[in-house]
Parts: C-alpha cells; structure tokens; sequence
C-alpha cells in the first residue's frame, strides 16, 4: 500500500528535490508540499496523510508548533522532523510535541528513505547523532538499577533498551538474533504495557521513568 506523504518545508530546491525523490508512486505518494504550516491542519484534513515530513524552521509557525497541531487533530499521523539542528532544545521540544523522528538534512537519500519506511512500521528514526545527544541528556539521571514496574519481560526490556539508543528495528533484530518480525511483536507488546504509541513516546517514557539503564 502507497504511504501518503505531505511535505512542510521553505527551501524551494529543497522542498522540489525531496518531492521528486519520495514521490515515486510505489512506497511513497507525495499528495502536497508546503513552504510553511500557517495551513497545516487544514492540509491533513484535506489530503488525509499518513506521513508528513517536516522543517523546524519556518516563517509564521515553527514545525514544532505544527507538529503539535497536527498531533492534537490525528495522532496516528506518523511526523518526521526533517532538520539543520541538532541542539537539545529543539530535540527535546519536538519529541515533546509528539515527533516520530528526527533527521538531520545531512542524512543520505537512501537513510532517508529508509527512515521513513521504518517509521510507518513503528520504529523512531534518529539520526545517530541526535540519538547521542538523547543518549547523553540522560545520562545524568542514571540510576544503580532500572525499574520495572511495567511487567516487561528480559526480552522486552533488552528491545526497549535498544530502541533507547536509537537502534533500527534491523539492529534489534541482529544484536539479540531474531527476526525483525519478531521485533516488531515485541514492540507492540511493550507499547501496550507502557501505554504509549510510538517509539519516541517509549523511549522517553523509558528514559524518564528509568525503565533502562543507559
């Protein structure tokens, strides 16, 4: 099935080149492009998305701001924040938003692509080295052993744990030898036990309430 894909982004080459790249009527179907999100809820309720990617940096409303409206409307809109930065603020604002991802501009096509496919089957793409940078933001509130009061199994716990350093389903899968099916059952599991419904949403429920050691 074709993913529907808006676009929110004010570079126009940028904006172009990613439209003719994604677009390829086969995964993806880019249904509009936007230089701005002065117009984004009532984009996703004309066009119906099941994907947006979105710039942070936008005349008249920010992409956090977008995100937060397009998340408040239809939650199960899966948003990738498409990027320059890569400071804490930022960061940590867009997953508070409700982001599913988050990817610098710097990222190759290809990762892009494949980012966005993983996001559509519940995964979190972070580019690694905003994944460092969640990594580290954490680290000061480490404790000597994690909690579990969210009845995880070993094998629940050591997935979740993996997907906290920003691990791609693929990586899960190879690390603890099973198969990305098998991942993917597991993660739903986990969502349900920790009652959210992205990975983002995991990981920082993971990271705050010390679920994990990291």
């Amino acid at each position: 099935m074709t993913t529907k894909l808006i676009i929110f982004e004010d570079n126009a080459k940028l904006r172009q080149s990613l439209e003719q790249f994604l677009d390829d009527k086969v995964q993806f179907r880019v249904v509009a492009t936007y230089e701005n999100c002065l117009y984004a809820l009532e984009a996703v309720k004309q066009h119906k998305p099941q994907l947006v990617v979105m710039d942070i940096d936008m005349p008249g409303i920010s992409g956090v701001e977008g995100v937060k409206m397009i998340k408040e409307y239809a939650p199960e809109i899966k948003v990738i924040m498409y990027t320059v930065y890569d400071d804490n603020d930022n960061i940590f604002d867009c997953i508070c938003a409700g982001a599913d991802g988050y990817l610098l501009k710097q990222t190759p096509p290809y990762k892009l692509k494949d980012s966005l496919k993983e996001v559509m089957e519940g995964g979190s793409p972070l580019s690694p080295a905003i994944a460092g940078k969640v990594f580290r933001h954490f680290q000061k509130q480490v404790i000597t052993s994690p909690k579990n009061d969210y009845n995880l199994s070993p094998r629940e716990t050591d997935i979740l744990q993996s997907l906290v350093k920003g691990n791609s389903y693929k990586i899960i899968a190879a690390e603890l030898f099973i198969s990305i099916d098998t991942v993917k059952k597991h993660l739903k599991n986990i969502y349900m036990k920790l009652q959210v419904c992205s990975g983002t949403e995991a990981v920082a429920k993971a990271l705050r309430d010390k679920i994990v050691l990291i």
